[in-house]
């Protein structure tokens, strides 16, 4: 016969702490607690198994599951000398969620279970009538809201009137004939609204209450919290039964929260909350203010109200004991939750905390330090995602926010500016001095100069990989994507939101880690990256694998990857150096031109500007390796869209408008992205090639003077899907190095690589390995064609899918391991076939996700390359993945 439910109390438990995957976080470590002989209310838990038949199998339980509750019933029953509906000796019990990640607040919980008319009577005689009734009220307004369905306003509406009539500031302040008053009430307002009076025996009581807590595993906050952390709806969640204890009973009893650590700061301080005379959900209600822990955490807030050290010092001198063993138990910061019944201290929770991420680095290198844990497991410890808090500006915690718009968090930090429409007149505000925030309906490679120039970006269209995002990250600004709800007319300079306008000039601040566009001035946290964050990162980097490069296409870009600890540039995008305006005309130029000789002309004007950022890059990185992409735009990012940019390109090609307007409506295309770009731009206009590899071969051949390091570029090709595409470009690649060989005096080393960005690429890897010294997984585009979705227009249906449960994961934010990883791994094993040396990396956005980073240390690539500002991330991501990959003895999962 399954086994459904474990009991525990008395020093004794049938479960462990290392059962939360059935018992659930909470049971797992009730049970743990009573086992090291810690005071705990005795119970029972309900697995996780039972929420899982509960909704396979119509919300009905398995049929042994009722017995074994009875029986359970019988042993708490035991160890507190009291029965369940007993009217002379009454067991009342609390009944709580516990699924095995932690869900603060998300689920439903019913304390004082087992009161009725008659109970409540035996309470107050063996105790006091006004706690007893107290309690009732409690059970009655807690059971009416989660189990009936009877809106909590309802009820506080009744409690204020009672409040009003009595002339009393707060609960505490009623007395015995109050709450019967109250209690009567509350009776009358649940048989008013079901038709039915309040449920009087225990037994339907605790299965309306074990149904409830069930039913709540899929409540809209439940859901909504655990796809925002990426907690499978199969888990379930377990039920907790235990026997009450009462911290409303007098000016001996209390309840309250505490950390070991302080979750903010990471301080080796106990920290909490308490209240005398309460219960459990006084504490977080806000409707009375809580009091200190400690004598220093008093003095440190000023306040008048006596401690918890001060006022029971002895019990207080025992949870102390108990939070340091705890947090020495688990080796962890503990977030614990207690109550005081008549100076009696009885443990109702134990779990780590949540914290910040600037807390979790500290109290994971202190414990690394006190030697609670090693230096692996401080590394494992971090939530690699959550440096981005520390990498940016953020807001501050304590701030008022005025929260007007949403949107997606497309990258992340804060940015406080004026708004402004236009990328001229956010340079132009720049160069005076003030922070600006661009506004857009959605930016293009035209918008380069503002997107520079402003502090952060906000646009009302786009997704989490729209130019707006891709670009944003890459520089490290705060970014908000696809704010839908914003209506901008760039034509009149407004921004309106429900009903409110902005205009230019206004102040507004974006939070790119949330997606919130906030009205007016927050104030900011910046960012500090040495101390605890340097110590974690040298022991990460001690132990990853993978190495870790960046995609930077801008000296700024370059010195922020060495600032971050990136080992190279992995993806050097050459033609966003071609996007301000002084350069994009002589690109456009080339573009249009309907000659060779024409395109040689403007090529001409192009070369030294190419040749002048690759001798800044090569210099920046002094040695560390360097992957140039070749031009790859589609070509509608480069032309002329309006008559102003046709006649500034006309008057620099000495053409009319006209002509070039021809020009231009013949080179438009219906599906840009999968047209006239990469490889097959520069194969059928070969000189773009030779001008692209001079200008990379004589600045290496110049950076190296100036370094005096060795400077071996890495030529990437774009787009290939066959083996003679990448032959025909080598080809010329290696004409050209030959000439300026010639010119020099002197060789000059290289290599040629290829991105794999499609499919035919990671299916033919094994002959096209023959011709290519690297390859470099393109997962942006290796997605795209892979899904046949347009990453700029996915945002618009990816969100529906996810809700539909379609999808689990935006698979442009994490790599879809069942289909474009197939292909990557195919790639991998089919490249090293024919060339067992081949050097193998990822330049796309996925080189920054911890998720994928997994993924890529299991597939046995070489490195990964992502933003300037995702490099510490990626160092961290690849440092766990080596872990847990030393830990499961697989080693690199490549064959």
């Amino acid at each position: 016969m399954t086994k459904w439910v474990y009991t525990f109390g008395d020093g004794q438990a049938e479960g462990a702490a290392a059962m939360r995957n059935l018992l659930g976080g909470k049971g797992a470590n009730l049970a743990e607690m009573a086992s090291l002989g810690l005071p705990v209310p005795p119970g029972f838990t309900i697995t996780t198994e039972v929420c899982t038949y509960f909704y396979a199998n119509g919300k009905t339980y398995p049929p042994e599951l009722k017995d074994q509750v009875k029986t359970a019933l019988e042993h708490v029953a035991r160890l507190t000398g009291r029965r369940f509906g007993d009217a002379a000796n009454p067991l009342l019990v609390s009944v709580r969620s516990g699924a095995r990640a932690s869900m603060p607040g998300m689920m439903d919980t019913v304390l004082n279970l087992g009161l009725n008319d008659d109970t409540v009577a035996a309470l107050a005689a063996a105790a006091d009538a006004r706690f007893a009734y107290d309690s009732y009220r409690r059970f009655i307004q807690m059971y009416g809201n989660v189990v009936l369905g009877i809106e909590h306003h309802e009820f506080e509406s009744i409690l204020e009137i009672e409040r009003e009539r009595r002339g009393a500031a707060q609960d505490t302040d009623l007395a015995a004939d109050d709450w019967k008053a109250v209690v009567e009430r509350y009776k009358e307002l649940v048989e008013e609204v079901l038709d039915r009076p309040f449920p009087q025996d225990p037994e339907d009581q605790l299965w309306g209450a074990i149904g409830a807590v069930f039913g709540s595993w899929m409540n809209a906050r439940a859901i909504a919290y655990r796809q925002l952390h990426d907690i499978p709806a199969d888990w379930g969640t377990a039920v907790n039964v235990q026997a009450m204890v009462f911290g409303n009973m007098g000016e001996t009893s209390a309840t309250g929260v505490a950390f070991t650590r302080n979750p903010s700061t990471g301080e080796k301080e106990l920290y909490g909350e308490f209240l005398v005379n309460a219960q459990g959900e006084d504490v977080v209600a806000g409707i009375r203010t809580p009091q200190d822990l400690t004598e220093r955490a008093r003095l440190a807030s000023q306040s008048s109200a006596p401690s918890l050290e001060a006022a029971l010092p002895e019990a207080f001198a025992e949870f102390r004991t108990i939070a340091e063993r705890l947090e020495g138990h688990y080796r962890d910061m503990q977030d614990l939750e207690f109550t005081i019944e008549r100076g009696k201290l009885w443990m109702l929770q134990t779990r780590s905390g949540k914290r910040t991420a600037k807390a979790a680095l500290k109290i994971a290198v202190d414990m690394a330090a006190e030697g609670l844990i090693t230096e692996e497991e401080a590394v494992m410890r971090i939530d690699a995602a959550a440096l981005d808090q520390l990498l940016h500006p953020t807001l501050d915690p304590q701030a008022e926010r005025k929260v007007i718009s949403r949107g997606l968090p497309a990258s992340p930090g804060a940015a406080t500016g004026e708004i402004v429409f236009t990328p001229e007149e956010a340079a132009a505000r720049n160069k005076d001095g003030r922070a600006v925030i661009l506004v857009r309906a959605e930016t293009s490679p035209e918008d380069i100069h503002g997107m520079i120039a402003a502090r952060g970006i906000l646009t009302s269209r786009g997704g989490m990989t729209s130019h707006a995002a891709v670009v944003a990250r890459g520089m490290g600004k705060p970014c908000v994507c696809g704010a839908g709800a914003i209506k901008i007319d760039h034509r009149l300079g407004t921004m309106a939101v429900a009903g409110r306008t902005w205009r230019e000039g206004d102040i507004i601040t974006i939070d790119g880690g949330t997606g919130d566009v906030m009205d007016g001035r927050v104030p900011m946290l910046q960012p500090e990256l040495t101390g605890d964050f340097a110590t974690l990162m040298g022991w990460a980097d001690r132990v990853r694998r993978l190495g870790i490069r960046a995609n930077a296409d801008t000296p700024t870009d370059a010195r922020a990857a060495r600032q971050f600890g990136a080992e190279g540039i992995g993806l050097c995008r050459t033609e966003h150096m071609f996007f301000e305006s002084e350069r994009i005309v002589a690109v456009r130029e080339m573009i249009l031109a309907s000659s060779t000789e024409g395109r040689r002309a403007a090529l001409e004007k192009i070369l030294p500007m190419q040749r002048a950022d690759f001798v800044e890059l090569f210099t920046i990185m002094r040695g560390l390796p360097v992957t140039i992409r070749l031009l790859d735009p589609p070509l509608h990012e480069f032309l002329p869209k309006t008559d102003e940019e046709i006649g500034e390109v006309a008057i620099a090609m000495g053409v009319e408008p006209a002509l070039l307007r021809e020009r231009a409506i013949a080179l438009t295309e219906t599906n840009p992205m999968l047209g006239y770009r990469g490889c097959r731009l520069l194969l059928t206009y070969p000189e773009i090639t030779e001008m692209q590899a001079r200008a990379i071969l004589e600045a290496a051949a110049e950076a190296a003077r100036k370094t005096g390091e060795p400077v071996i570029p890495e030529i990437m090709v774009p787009l290939i899907g066959m083996k003679s595409e990448l032959d025909r470009m080598k080809a010329t690649i290696d004409a050209t190095a030959r000439a300026v060989a010639g010119e020099l005096g002197q060789p000059v080393e290289y290599t040629v690589g290829t991105m794999i960005e499609l499919p035919r690429a990671a299916l033919r890897a094994q002959e096209i390995a023959e011709a290519a010294d690297f390859f470099s997984f393109g997962t942006n585009d290796l997605t795209q064609t892979t899904f046949g979705i347009s990453r700029d227009d996915a945002a618009s249906f990816l969100g529906v899918y996810q809700e539909m449960g379609l999808i689990e994961k935006d698979p442009f934010i994490t790599l879809d391991t069942e289909g474009v990883g197939i292909l990557m791994r195919v790639g991998t094993n089919e490249g090293r076939k024919a060339k067992p040396e081949l050097k193998l990396g990822v330049c796309g956005e996925h080189g920054g996700d911890p998720a994928s980073i997994r993924f890529c240390e299991a597939i046995g690539l070489d490195y990964v390359s992502c933003s300037p500002y995702r490099v510490p991330i990626a160092r961290l991501a690849a440092a766990q993945a080596a872990l847990a990959m030393a830990k499961a003895g697989e080693g690199a999962l490549v064959a």
